[in-house]
């Protein structure tokens, strides 16, 4: 299923934070005993039996009254549950049932996606026996595990990926290429769709997105012809006062699951945000193609390398993957922004590239003679044939002696070595070495 999501739901201080770094395998959300840590929503990809999936770690809230904190939290609930494809419901073992556990089952419990109780901090026999009053809240899926330890975590996660089906794509629309247009609200994204279809509208066409409220528009002008995904139309909604930033970003990853090429637009005066880099690795550890638009260039006041300046201090913000195109655009003046499609399409061909094997082994193995690796243990390391995998994003397996050794140095040296000879602007690599 394309864009499977899931979203950790919770009160404050269960573990959330604790699971969701677990899960990815990472330090990313900041973890704390006082509550209300996670302020801001944090996004990954999770992988688990060979399957990915989208995981959103909603945050807590500190509240200046019981009042306050129930409808921030109830707010998070509904989001998520609206967005999300599945919902792990997290209480604490250790605590027992509290009135907002309660209200928040009450809220779940209406919902027809699925519903995994986890009842964190369940680390002795003891809080096993105790932690079987959470039956009572009336939930069929109930798992009890550690977030610290990881004990349980696997048996919850197995349940999850069993509802992710294998991706299953248009035949019609599997050929052409699909751009997403991902970026904050208000940087431009509705505009910039809107200036690239222009008026010839009956050469458009809107084909019904996978996605609720994502619209895959057809564009078929100039012998051009790919679909552009467009995140931006956040739909009002009577019920639910809606917290934009959290759905247009659950919107863009999702969109990013669908597409080949992401186009990032960001506003020229407020530069690059932690939010946009957020959006940007995910893109990245998808595996996507990558184009950033610096829209509004019209709006800054330029001297003699001011677009030079600014590019330079947007990648040393967007490194290590710095091999990205820039374009700077003005949707309003309609400035440039035909160019960007122009590279977003090149993008697209560098991704679908492959190398034969017998030039990439020309290439590489002298660029490996050019430079040898670091002695391992008293042993050289050497590399003695390499050849491109079949994956959707551009992929390599390095043959050699000690394949755990290879340090992160010299990986970079290889990648950059890849990129200078092949070209693949704008796109993730990916770099295997196996024992030979």
């Amino acid at each position: 299923m394309s864009g499977f999501t899931v979203a950790i739901v919770g009160r404050p201080n269960v573990g959330k934070s604790t699971f969701f770094n677990r899960l990815l395998e990472q330090r990313k959300a900041i973890v704390d005993d006082v509550s209300g840590v996670t302020r801001d929503r944090q996004y990954g990809v999770a992988d688990w039996a060979g399957k990915t999936f989208n995981l959103i770690d909603t945050g807590g809230f500190v509240p200046d009254s019981e009042d306050v904190f129930e409808t921030e939290i109830r707010k998070q609930v509904l989001i998520a549950m609206e967005e999300a494809n599945a919902l792990i419901f997290m209480v604490d073992a250790a605590t027992g049932i509290t009135n907002l556990d309660e209200a928040m089952a009450d809220v779940l419990r209406r919902t027809t996606k699925p519903v995994y109780l986890a009842v964190n901090k369940v680390d002795n026999s003891d809080r096993l026996l105790e932690a079987a009053e959470f039956y009572s809240l009336g939930f069929d899926n109930i798992f009890f595990l550690s977030s610290m330890t990881g004990s349980g975590t696997g048996e919850l996660l197995d349940e999850i990926v069993a509802l992710i089906e294998d991706d299953q794509v248009d035949a019609e629309m599997n050929d052409v290429p699909k751009f997403a247009i991902i970026g904050q609200p208000n940087v431009g994204k509705s505009s910039l769709l809107n200036a690239l279809i222009g008026q010839e509208r009956t050469i458009v066409s809107d084909i019904a997105g996978t996605t609720r409220d994502t619209i895959h528009t057809r564009y078929n002008l100039f012998q051009k012809d790919f679909i552009l995904i467009d995140t931006a139309g956040i739909r009002r909604k009577t019920k639910v006062q809606e917290d934009l930033e959290f759905y247009s970003v659950i919107r863009a990853i999702k969109a990013m699951d669908e597409a080949d090429v992401c186009m990032l637009l960001l506003d020229a005066s407020k530069g690059i945000t932690a939010q946009d880099l957020n959006i940007f690795s995910l893109a990245v550890k998808k595996g996507k193609g990558i184009v950033v638009l610096v829209n509004k260039w019209d709006l800054v006041a330029k001297e003699t390398n001011t677009a030079k300046e600014y590019e330079k201090e947007l990648k040393d913000r967007l490194a290590p993957f710095t091999d990205v195109p820039i374009i700077f655009i003005s949707v309003q003046e309609k400035t440039r922004i035909f160019k960007a499609i122009e590279v977003a399409l090149e993008v697209f061909e560098n991704r679908l590239r492959k190398v034969p094997t017998a030039e990439l082994n020309d290439v590489m193995l002298r660029a490996v003679e050019a430079y040898h690796a670091p002695v391992i243990r008293g042993h050289a390391l050497k590399i003695k044939y390499i050849t491109q995998l079949p994956t959707p994003v551009p992929s390599f397996a390095f043959f050699c002696n000690f394949p755990e050794d290879v340090k992160q140095p010299y990986k970079n040296y290889l990648e950059n070595k890849l990129r200078e000879s092949f070209n693949f602007t704008g796109v993730p690599v990916r770099l295997f070495f196996r024992k030979k």
